[in-house]
């Protein structure tokens, strides 16, 4: 018998102001009112696909939102997919200095809970022996010293006493008609302050893809202009100072800069597809499809910083490109060209090719304010400190380099690079013992997270596990958040608890390191929806054993040290990890 036809799910089917913690559902009466007022009165609606207007946007991907006194919306440190916009009210949101931030308690911040000798030992005998066993865990009493309140729009973490915390810690006010959250929404990056009310407000919210859309579509700019104006004024000082080539600017020197900066955006934001077809098409130039930032012989215009994503360093080799590093968040390409044209006074031109893997996000500081940059760091050495000598060369441009050029080909063209836990096995030092699938499945209720398989480049094979990414591009289409970002370590976590099988991230993922599986009861019996009958699945993965004392078992199992893990991005790990 046939199954009976099922309507393919669609983004709209269900509107972000129908999903949990919502207090109503957005009509058109609302949504007219929202096209009447700042931002979108701003927007020119004919700028739009007929088959995607700005009122379905308003009305689908938009939600409002009350917040009684000390609610908190976003905190320091947490993944969001959303941006919001204060309708009425005041927030107040903390400054940058980590003697003054809110501390973890009382934001309502959990610490991943690791077993105990006595648990890790009893999980040899104590495991089911039935594949993927599932239970409907009831959610323990908190013993926590953070508040929360229920309210028709769910559960809210609130801080008690807003007054005290305002007198004891540095916040700024925000207030109706100003946005935050978009750089975290956009950027798939964690918030970097907590914002919470400071009285009864109102905020309209809206989802990632919503403001993509807008932006994407508005002709004016209007809103993208805004974004770019909030991240030049509340974060782009402390970003360029994270690099040491600015730590040492003068307040006149730097306000100069944040003004001058540049803001450049290459490749597709909410797409896992260059991923793939990168992967598919393993033949391909490397310039073929990634967009293409300074090219190789060109004069620089500036110094380029990544502010997210990856890029990738090539030359010129017989008729194509070879791979010879690459850069990651916070590192920075044409700071030589630069330095050497100071010292000849006469242009130089770069000597490599700088494109992007996937999207990616920069910023270009003018070569005018680099050439200041070295001057005044030149005139402070004049106090002859060897510290201060060596501080004057930017850590940022120092890329992520293998003598084997080909491996490191290899490495980027598949985009290995974005692990931040890259597993891989020495060929030459494995026995095939399997040790690390039986340490993996002791681990996780006999249910192993990875399969001994995958690429072979070189004498190193790289197995299908979790690469923990720094851009998980598996998390775009997650629907209930399911599959989310530890906020103590940043390794990528899927939540039992709130997965519903929709095999969004499975499908995302490019290194097929996530499995669907059939879940059971403990009688082995499987697990099945109340209305189709059909078998329930739910994604898995590597958590890099988050539970367990002394970290991945797999990689303490193995008894000749044939598997290890990588941070990418980590220049001194990644050349000694691949030394050989």
């Amino acid at each position: 018998m046939s199954k009976p036809p099922i309507s393919r799910p669609r983004r709209w089917d269900k509107p972000f102001s129908l999903e949990v913690g919502s207090e109503e559902e957005m009509t058109d009466e609302m949504v007219e009112s929202l096209l009447k007022a700042p931002p979108f009165s701003k927007i020119d609606p004919s700028g739009f696909k007929r088959s995607l207007p700005l009122r379905d946007i308003l009305k689908n991907d938009v939600r409002i939102v009350g917040f009684d006194e000390g609610d908190i919306i976003v905190r320091r440190g947490d993944w969001g997919n959303s941006a919001f916009f204060i309708l009425s009210g005041n927030m107040r949101v903390e400054l940058e200095k980590k003697q003054t931030s809110l501390p973890d308690e009382i934001l309502g911040r959990r610490t991943s809970r690791v077993k105990t000798f006595w648990e890790s030992l009893t999980q040899l005998w104590n495991n089911n022996s039935e594949p993927e066993v599932r239970e409907i865990a009831s959610v323990s009493s908190s013993k926590a010293t953070f508040h929360s309140r229920n309210t028709h729009g769910g559960t809210r973490i609130y801080l008690q006493e807003v007054s005290a915390v305002l007198d004891k810690y540095r916040t700024a006010r925000l207030e109706p008609g100003q946005w935050f959250g978009e750089v975290a929404a956009l950027g798939r990056t964690s918030r970097v302050a907590t914002v919470f009310s400071e009285g009864v407000s109102q905020l309209l919210e809206i989802r990632w893809q919503g403001i993509r859309d807008i932006l994407r579509h508005d002709k004016e700019g209007s809103l993208k202009q805004y974004i770019e104006d909030v991240f030049r004024e509340r974060a782009l000082s402390a970003f360029l100072r994270t690099d040491p080539l600015f730590q040492a600017c003068q307040p006149e020197l730097m306000q100069r800069i944040v003004e001058q900066v540049e803001f450049h955006t290459f490749g597709n934001y909410d797409s896992h597809k260059p991923f793939k077809q990168l992967l598919e098409d393993q033949n391909q130039k490397t310039d073929g499809r990634e967009p293409v930032i300074i090219r190789e012989g060109d004069y620089p215009s500036g110094i380029v910083m990544i502010r997210s994503g990856l890029a990738r360093i090539s030359q010129r080799h017989y008729n194509g490109r070879r791979t010879i590093g690459y850069l990651s968040p916070g590192q920075i390409f044409g700071l030589d060209e630069i330095q050497a044209e100071v010292k000849s006074l006469t242009p130089v031109a770069c000597q490599t090719q700088l494109s992007a893997i996937g999207h990616l996000n920069a910023v270009l500081v003018p070569t005018t304010l680099v050439e200041e940059i070295l001057a005044q760091n030149s005139s402070s050495k004049s106090s002859g400190s060897q510290k201060t000598k060596k501080s004057i060369r930017s850590t940022g441009s120092q890329s992520v380099k293998l003598k084997d050029d080909i491996l490191l080909s290899q490495l980027v063209d598949r985009h290995f690079v974005q692990g931040t836990s890259l597993m891989v096995i020495d060929l030459d030092r494995c026995t095939r013992c399997d040790d690390c699938v039986r340490a993996c499945a002791t681990t996780h209720d006999n249910n192993p997270r990875f399969i001994r398989h995958g690429p072979i480049l070189n004498q190193y094979m790289i197995p299908n596990s979790c690469l923990h990414c720094v851009d998980p591009i598996c998390m775009i289409e997650c629907p209930t958040g399911a599959i989310f970002r530890d906020l103590a370590q940043g390794d990528i976590i899927i939540n039992e608890q709130t997965c519903i099988g929709c095999a969004q991230c499975a499908s995302n993922c490019p290194f097929d390191a996530i499995r669907m599986v059939d879940i059971r009861d403990a009688k082995g019996a499987l697990i099945v929806d109340s209305q189709t009958h059909a078998p329930l699945t739910q994604a898995t993965k590597c958590d890099l054993c988050i539970d367990q004392r002394g970290g991945p078992a797999c990689e303490r199992a193995c008894p000749h040290d044939a598997l290890f893990r990588v941070d990418m991005h980590d220049a001194t790990k990644v050349e000694g990890a691949f030394a050989s």
